[in-house]
């Protein structure tokens, strides 16, 4: 009998303990971040996770190996995007090329090769000339292409809303996640890059229980 109780109260504490540390894994204002004013998205019933990045980052170049299996295993009411922030004359250009290669439809292709020639490579990427080089050669695009997406009313347009989605984020570095416009999570915040993207699939499913009792 006494063993039983021994038993049956070890398996109470367990499921106590377990409940306990279901309920609230991550917290705001210390894994995470909660803008006191929300970012709007798209309002398209998804959840939006946006990478906020500099090609130039070594961060950035880091994050990419953590963030390319996960996102394969994204659900089917995720989106994910990257918004190339602005904090500088390089980050400025790369920022454009990034839009460029978008516009044309070749970003998907030529994503991770940014990041290697700049980190790898060790090309710099700063000239017009160099950025079209570079997307003839491993995206195939014509020079035509390039220089009219690079002078386009879209990706200047693109840019400018970019920035200041950067800037609404009230962010001062990258990388960063952010996860419906309201939530922020930095590797700072949050403990290493791995631990970033478990914060943020909290965060997706917070937002998602959310989005079900509307």
């Amino acid at each position: 009998m006494y063993s039983q109780v021994k038993k049956w109260m070890l398996a109470t504490v367990l499921l106590v303990t377990a409940s306990l540390s279901q309920a609230a894994p991550y917290e705001a204002g210390k894994q995470y971040t909660v803008l006191d004013t929300p970012v709007p998205v798209l309002a398209d019933g998804k959840i939006h996770v946006e990478e906020a990045f500099w090609y130039g980052c070594p961060h950035c170049f880091h994050l990419e190996s953590v963030l390319k299996p996960w996102k394969k295993q994204l659900a089917a009411d995720v989106s994910f995007t990257g918004v190339p922030a602005m904090f500088g004359r390089a980050w400025v250009v790369h920022a454009q090329l990034y839009y460029v290669a978008d516009v044309l439809g070749v970003l998907p292709q030529v994503h991770e090769s940014i990041f290697r020639a700049l980190h790898i490579e060790k090309q710099r990427l700063l000239d017009r000339d160099d950025q079209r080089d570079f997307l003839v050669e491993k995206a195939g695009v014509s020079e035509k292409d390039f220089d009219k997406a690079y002078e386009s009313f879209t990706v200047k347009s693109r840019m400018k809303q970019g920035d200041q989605r950067i800037r609404a984020f009230k962010i001062t570095g990258v990388p960063a996640l952010i996860v419906q416009g309201k939530y922020v999570v930095t590797a700072s915040t949050a403990g290493g890059q791995n631990e970033m993207l478990n914060v943020v699939d909290y965060l997706i499913e917070k937002e998602r229980q959310a989005l079900k009792a509307k």
